[in-house]
């Protein structure tokens, strides 16, 4: 197992469409593409992103809908986004890309009105930690620094805590619009959008286990 993490570890460093930047190059250098994402897809297609998106199934899925649009997963995890980045290249799809960091340094990788979508698929919920969840306050505040005016931002997790805190701590103190949520997204049959266009590795896992699927859709 640790022989073929270490070949993804290597492979990663091929892979033309994976972004792998330190802290302390963030902190002395910037992000090279920072403000000039058009310039490394080629156009000037609006950008999707998938939060803590793990192997990139979500974001694979969406760039394969939506070519017209392009899209970017981040996660701290090399060895799942491999998975991603190599689907990717082996496809040569052009218009996805992936960004291994923490996402609270999400805001040095975008300047205003960069990104105008927002994916956060089965995140840490945090249960003892709230402003860690991608959801809260804080992290909403960097998206707002770089993200269109109401531009969506999804959120589809197992883990109810998470859905409630979002809904009643988040949306409705602030006012933020909500096109849609549910509590259990496969029990809703009324509802065929991009929430069930894909499952991703952890969903499946949870729906055997018997876990009801949460899903929003808000705009700030």
């Amino acid at each position: 197992m640790a022989h073929h993490k270490l070949e993804r570890f290597a492979e990663n460093l091929t892979f033309k469409n994976l972004f792998q930047v330190s802290f302390e190059q963030l902190e002395n250098e910037g992000f090279d593409y920072r403000g000039r994402w058009n310039e490394w897809f080629g156009n000037d297609n609006p950008i999707t992103l998938e939060l803590g998106c793990g192997k990139g199934d979500y974001t694979i899925a969406l760039a394969r809908l939506h070519p017209e649009r392009n899209h970017i997963g981040f996660d701290i995890k090399g060895a799942r986004l491999w998975r991603g980045a190599k689907t990717a290249t082996e496809e040569a799809m052009g218009n996805v890309a992936f960004v291994r960091t923490r996402i609270e340094l999400i805001n040095r990788f975008f300047d205003q009105n960069e990104a105008s979508e927002i994916w956060i698929t089965f995140p840490d919920p945090q249960p003892k930690k709230p402003l860690k969840r991608l959801t809260c306050e804080r992290f909403l505040g960097y998206y707002r620094q770089f993200l269109t005016p109401g531009a969506p931002i999804h959120l589809k997790t197992d883990s109810q805590e998470l859905y409630n805190f979002t809904m009643d701590e988040v949306i409705a103190p602030a006012g933020y619009t909500v096109e849609y949520h549910t509590s259990d997204l496969y029990a809703d049959t009324s509802y065929n959008g991009e929430a069930k266009l894909t499952q991703t590795f952890y969903e499946k896992m949870f729906l055997a286990e018997g876990k009801p699927i949460t899903y929003i859709k808000f705009r700030m």
